[in-house]
This record gives structure tokens, sequence and C-alpha cells, in this order.
């Protein structure tokens, strides 16, 4: 139940430190709580309002068209020897991959400095050889473009020998299970496109039940370069024919598009033309969305929370602009909104002709 809506009181900022407290450590089913039982803040109307994941029906129109990405996770971290970690990222033209060697660190890895070795023999017989830094002539940093012979497909390889990417503020090796969505169909990301894992099957059916309309796009996501500060590098994606078509029926008869994750709005702003209409499209995407960038496709998002200086916000700036995202921000902090893949939910659905103000619900 949401109160009265109350004057904005704090200064909203984006350059803010994300507390410890606030990183979730693990799934929400280790803790206690459904996949749909995460919080939800939504910035609508000029309010924010705070409720549950399993209430995004609610907040959508009959009409509406919800667009998810359903890229299955692969277990895209090897350990090759005690000291050395190599996560595959994404996939490249002429069968390269771009990938990032690690330092190993117990059941996790942390980010090396030095130069790697040129050629890494991995477990399994299988040889990688690093042939440069990556995106193609920056100075040698910690992703590089590679050739690959794993003796068999990459992603046979990858099911026998490696383990989900896992960071250090995550407190244990959990299965590759929990970095799936409900969604998820065709292999071929390194990390999940967590956006969607909030979602169950029970949501989907209450979306359908309200008149919203789930339609799929492919996209395979990369190591998290996005989370410190490095450019967007191309991806991988697919809009299929029939998703296109319910995007144009959708903007036609004045329903919303909302994006389910930033690879889903990266997809779909790759797939428009100037016209605005949106074709079926695959291939590589180089698209990097800014705050100079005018969303032609895109009405409303659902996301997770970004960490600070993150090119992510550039995009949600892009859609919501500056003022209502650094203020979602500032209000997740203070009523405590879990970040990262195991945390918590944003749905922003813009009005630009409204001044902000926030609603808080009892919690």
């Amino acid at each position: 139940m949401t109160s009265p809506a109350l004057a904005l009181d704090f200064e909203p900022v984006l350059h803010f430190e994300l507390p410890e407290t606030l990183k979730a450590t693990r799934p929400p089913e280790e803790r206690g709580v459904e996949r749909d039982a995460v919080r939800l803040m939504v910035a609508s109307g000029g309010e924010f309002r705070h409720r549950t994941f399993g209430e995004l029906p609610d907040e959508l129109d009959p009409g509406d068209l919800v667009v998810v990405n359903n890229s299955r996770t692969l277990p895209a971290s090897v350990v090759v020897d005690d000291a050395l970690v190599v996560h595959f990222s994404t996939r490249q033209p002429g069968g390269l991959v771009v990938v990032e060697p690690r330092l190993l660190a117990g059941d996790s890895s942390e980010r090396r400095f030095d130069m790697p070795e040129r050629r890494i023999l991995l477990p399994g017989g299988g040889l990688l050889e690093l042939l440069a830094p990556f995106p193609l002539g920056s100075a040698a940093g910690r992703l590089w473009l590679s050739s690959v012979e794993p003796g068999t497909s990459l992603d046979e390889y990858l099911m026998v020998w490696g383990r989900p990417i896992r960071y250090s503020y995550v407190d244990a090796p959990y299965p590759l299970d929990a970095y799936q969505t409900v969604f998820a169909t065709v292999s071929g990301s390194a990390e999940m496109p967590s956006a969607g894992r909030p979602f169950t099957g029970q949501t989907v059916a209450d979306l359908v039940r309200k008149g919203v309309v789930v339609a799929p796009i492919t996209l395979h996501t990369g190591v998290s370069s996005l989370e410190s500060g490095e450019a967007p590098y191309p991806e991988w994606y697919r809009v299929s024919e029939t998703t296109a078509a319910l995007i144009n029926h959708t903007k036609s008869r004045g329903g919303k598009v909302v994006a389910v994750g930033t690879t889903v709005v990266r997809a779909l702003e790759s797939a428009v033309d100037t016209s605005g209409e949106v074709h079926p499209s695959k291939g590589w995407t180089d698209l990097v969305i800014g705050q100079d960038h005018e969303m032609s496709v895109v009405d409303a998002l659902v996301t997770g929370w970004h960490e600070p200086d993150s090119t992510h916000l550039d995009m949600l700036d892009s859609l919501a602009g500056h003022r209502l995202v650094a203020s979602a921000y500032s209000e997740a902090i203070r009523s405590g909104y879990m970040w990262h893949e195991f945390g918590d939910s944003l749905l922003l659905i813009p009005d630009r002709d409204r001044g902000l103000r926030i609603a808080r619900s009892s919690r």
C-alpha cells in the first residue's frame, strides 16, 4: 500500500559509495526469499513505490510488451592451475573469443595486472593463445582477443571443465542453475542476464493474465567490464521476426515496450531504423548507449542496481533522465536495496512531464 507522495528532500547523486551491507552475497533462495519476492522499486508517474517483484504485473497495462533475454549462462570460468583462472567472455567473428586471465583466489578470483603468458595449456588438453589486448589497439589490459583449441566445441568444453563466474562478494560457490533465468534457452552468455532472474513461471502467468505479452530476444553477455567503467564491446544478438512484429504492433497501439535488462535495450536499439521501425536482425552490435542517445524503441526498463561509475548508468540516464535515475539510486541506498546479480530490482517508467516526488510504501 502506497503512502502519500512526499517531496524530494535530498540531493540526488550518482557518484556514490556502495555500502558493503548492500551487496547481495548469496541467491535470495539461500536467504529464504523466493526469486519473485525480492524488492522492486518503481519509479513512475513522478513517484517511487516500494513493492516486491511478483507485483510487477500490477505496474503494467494491458497491451504492454515485456521483452526478455533468453540467453543461457555458460560455466565460463576455467581453473588452469593453482594460480590462474580464465574467464571466457564474448565470441568474436572468425572463431575468436575474448578472455580475461585472472588470479585464482580460493573459489573466486582477482584481477591480475602482470602480463600473462601468451600460450596457456588448458585442462583436458586444450590450448588458448592470447593474440592481442582487447579492444584492438588498446594498451595491454585485462581483456584479450584469443584463439582457442578446446578439442571440441567451446560450449561442450566449458560444460566439462568450467564453472560459473563468481566474484568475491558472493559468499560461496553456487551451482549453474543459480545463474540461469526462467527464460534461458539459448547458450552463450559468460554471465547471467541478471535483470530477468526474479521472474518466475507465476510472474509470467500473471503478466499474460493481465494482458501483457512477453517476447524474447537473444544477446550473449560478456564479462562484467561495464561495471568497471570500460566501454561496451561488441556482443552477439538476435531479434526474431516475431519479436520485431510484436514490438511494432505494440508501438502502433500505444503500448509500452518494457525491456528487461540493459542487454535487451542494446539489442532493440540496434535493430531499429531511423523511422522507428524494428526489423529482424542478428550479428554483433557495437552500439554504445550514452546520455546523448535518444531511445527509439524502449519505453520502460526492468533492471538491477549498477555500481558507481558503471556505463550502464549512462544508458539509464538516456532513458529516464539523470535526475530521476540519481534520485532512485539515492532512495535505494536509503531504503536498503540489495545490489548485484542476486539483489533487488528497479522498474523505470519515465515521465518527464511531472516533477519527481517520492512515495514510500510500508515495508
